[in-house]
């Protein structure tokens, strides 16, 4: 099992041990003109090592498409892909993955149109949703706000020691969601996350390659430690 942040990365899909250390999602809304996937993939060769895509206003048409360009790449570079909310586009493009929300479908319906062996991650931002999460057999959580968001206005926060109770309290991989950028990554890092999921800190950057590295140097001078 690899090493992340403190804890193993234990979900097991395929063989295959993912790392869920540098998380990225994606929001258009960061990249100007450029193409989305392009983008995508110059995060993956910087040490991106999750993708997930998050499409609020596209069409279903549009975000279907734009699924199969990125899961294309993704599947290139043997990272994990995940589709944000919407079973029915991870179903019809056969993602790796499922995130879902507090106030998306149930868990255990998801569970049973997606597949035993599909990866479904849970937003949650208390102990208590966590904690219910795991049981209900989330792969995953992402835990936060843990700092304000542009992406998410209506974000619940959730503290440093908050998210520290939240590892301690489940055995699956946290990831830490919310206005996580190269200044304040080293503040989430000590709760024993098994990763950050960041949006704006890639994809809000001109040279999103350099962007992905010098987060990916970061973690990586961390766990040396």
């Amino acid at each position: 099992m690899k090493k992340v942040l403190g804890k193993k990365v234990s979900f097991q899909l395929s063989s295959i041990n993912w790392d869920y250390s540098l998380y990225l999602v994606t929001d258009r809304g960061f990249i100007g003109s450029r193409e989305l996937s392009l983008c995508v993939e110059e995060a993956i060769q910087g040490g991106t090592t999750m993708v997930q895509i998050r499409e609020k206003i596209a069409s279903s048409r549009k975000f279907y498409k734009e699924a199969l360009k990125i899961k294309d790449i993704c599947k290139k570079y043997r990272v994990p892909f995940i589709v944000n909310d919407r079973m029915d586009i991870a179903l019809a493009v056969d993602a790796d993955g499922l995130h879902l929300g507090q106030d998306d479908l149930p868990i255990e319906i998801a569970r049973n149109y997606f597949g035993k062996d599909k990866i479904i991650g849970i937003s949650v931002s208390s102990v208590e949703e966590a904690v219910l999460a795991e049981k209900q057999g989330a792969n995953y959580l992402g835990a936060g706000a843990v700092f304000p968001t542009g992406t998410k206005a209506d974000a619940n926060y959730v503290s440093p020691e908050k998210l520290k109770k939240i590892t301690d309290a489940v055995s699956i991989p946290v990831v830490a969601i919310g206005g996580i950028n190269a200044s304040n990554a080293l503040q989430v890092m000590a709760g024993g996350i098994d990763g950050i999921s960041v949006v704006s800190a890639i994809l809000g950057r001109a040279d999103i390659l350099q962007a992905s590295r010098e987060l990916r140097s970061l973690l990586d001078t961390y766990n040396c430690k």
